[in-house]
């Protein structure tokens, strides 16, 4: 496991929808440059803790942490300061469709951070070309692939300058052939330092890239471990149970 300062805390985290328990004490620590992978099935809860902890849903119990201090939605000017350390890669892209790659890569940055026009483009095209799409910067959504339309929103996020990098099943909307090149940028991300969350079904990736895996079901995490280790030997019967659902001759 990555060792290193906590970075991300979750604790005694709970989170209702109506009458559904959707998370319920919830407890998890990420550490500076550590990639979790939160696997598991179909409305296991993956990913509300993820929107939980960057603060796109509100938990009812429970507290997060970033860099030791607690997130406080009651706080607006401070919550934003903290939320602005995290980015969040969706899994539909959620990009502007009447903008161009550049300007997607350029809103945020003018609007939020209040940089110049320049220094927006010059950080947009930074990072358009560390995801191998500087070229299309005057193109539109609509005429990229799915997976260079992921990539653009992963560009879009590193723009924002994160210290950690959240995705929510960032290549369950693609096609197969597409899923490879969203996971490159993802590998490389994660080879660079970057500090990250994954929600994935991409059990491959889980286990060589990541360092560690926590396997959540019924709301609850049932096991995690470090990432061959939970793979190689899961220790719960429901983890055992699903991984023979995954892998099998």
């Amino acid at each position: 496991m990555t060792e290193g300062k906590v970075k991300i805390k979750v604790s005694h985290l709970g989170k209702k929808f109506g009458s559904l328990q959707a998370l319920s004490d919830i407890n998890l620590e990420v550490h500076e440059k550590e990639i979790v992978s939160l696997i598991g099935p179909s409305g296991s809860g993956k990913s509300t803790l993820c929107r939980c902890i960057h603060g796109l849903e509100t938990p009812d119990e429970g507290e997060v942490y970033i860099d030791g201090e607690k997130m406080d939605p009651s706080n607006k000017a401070e919550y934003a300061r903290q939320r602005a350390k995290m980015g969040f890669v969706f899994q539909h892209f959620n990009l502007f469709r009447n903008k161009t790659v550049l300007e997607n890569c350029m809103l945020a940055q003018t609007t939020v951070a209040h940089r110049t026009p320049q220094e927006a483009e010059d950080t947009a095209m930074k990072y358009l070309d560390r995801v191998g799409l500087a070229g299309k910067r005057d193109s539109y959504p609509s005429k990229l692939s799915g997976g260079q339309q992921q990539r653009v929103a992963i560009a879009r996020a590193l723009c924002m300058d994160p210290q950690v990098m959240l995705f929510d099943e960032p290549t369950s909307a693609l096609d197969p052939e597409m899923i490879k090149e969203v996971l490159d940028v993802m590998k490389e991300l994660g080879a660079s330092g970057m500090t990250m969350i994954v929600v994935t079904h991409e059990m491959g990736f889980a286990r060589k890239v990541g360092d560690r895996v926590v396997f959540l079901d019924g709301g609850k995490i049932i096991e995690e471990n470090e990432s061959e280790a939970f793979f190689a030997h899961p220790q719960t019967e429901r983890a055992q149970s699903f991984l023979s659902k995954i892998f099998y001759d």
